[in-house]
């Protein structure tokens, strides 16, 4: 049991809150007596929220691969609880599983659209409400995926995400506000209730995956997938105060895996 919640009154914003990691860091700010904000582009937040509904909770639809939406999301925030002190940026996960060769254009324009930008444009929305304030945490969730099998375009966009945080940082650390990343490794979770590709996939396409799945557990070096808490509890980390003295990190929670 915790003795000192870390998130006490702090408001933070969770992006991609609706299912998997998201959702369990967003349970877990909100057992630390964080005031959140849930995002989501599927109606499932507001289940959530409801969930949540015996603490301060703002849920939110939104498209966050647009930059309009993503400023719309900050600005939401800061008239419902007038300040930001951490952003969490977990949007993003891989869409299509197989060798490069086999991505089409449009495929590799949405992976990267789907993983890259919603963190691009949550940091660079939630950066004027930070610096006003002079202190924030920002935590990208990224991904071991960055050395890894049949995702190029999606360990594309996350090494993006895994250079996007340092030099967010060495821009803003003096200025009171830290940027860190956490590389996520494969993680047990319950089945997406809205998958990212809706298409049934094909036996190759089964064996592809399959592929991602070995090579996943024999690069780490539990030989295992991590837990939702596992994942959560890194994350928490590198947002709370704990975590001062760090900035600019991409931190592997991936089983010894360092991506």
């Amino acid at each position: 049991m915790l003795m000192k919640p870390r998130f006490t009154d702090r408001v933070a914003v969770v992006t991609g809150a609706a299912q998997g990691i998201g959702r369990r860091v967003a349970e877990r700010l909100a057992e630390e007596g964080a005031r959140l904000v849930l995002v989501d582009r599927s109606e499932l937040v507001h289940e959530l929220a409801a969930e949540l509904a015996d603490h301060a909770v703002l849920p939110l639809i939104a498209d966050l691969e647009i930059n309009a939406e993503c400023e719309r999301v900050m600005a939401a925030t800061q008239a419902q609880f007038g300040r930001i002190d951490i952003l969490i940026n977990n949007v993003g996960g891989t869409i299509w599983t197989k060798p490069f060769e086999h991505y089409r254009e449009h495929e590799i324009e949405a992976e990267l659209r789907r993983s890259l930008l919603p963190t691009l444009w949550g940091c660079h929305a939630v950066l004027p409400y930070l610096l006003a304030q002079g202190q924030g945490a920002i935590v990208n969730v990224s991904s071991i995926a960055t050395r890894s099998i049949n995702r190029v375009p999606y360990g594309a966009a996350k090494g993006g995400v895994n250079a996007l945080t340092a030099c967010l940082a060495f821009e803003t650390a003096e200025r009171g506000i830290r940027v860190n990343a956490v590389a996520t490794g494969g993680t047990e979770a319950p089945p997406r209730r809205i998958p990212r590709n809706t298409a049934e996939p094909s036996a190759q396409e089964r064996q592809w995956y399959q592929q991602i799945v070995d090579q996943t557990l024999a690069s780490s070096l539990m030989k295992r997938y991590g837990t939702l808490d596992e994942q959560a509890a890194v994350i928490l980390f590198l947002a709370s105060d704990e975590a001062s003295y760090i900035t600019g990190v991409t931190l592997p929670a991936g089983g010894g895996d360092l991506g």
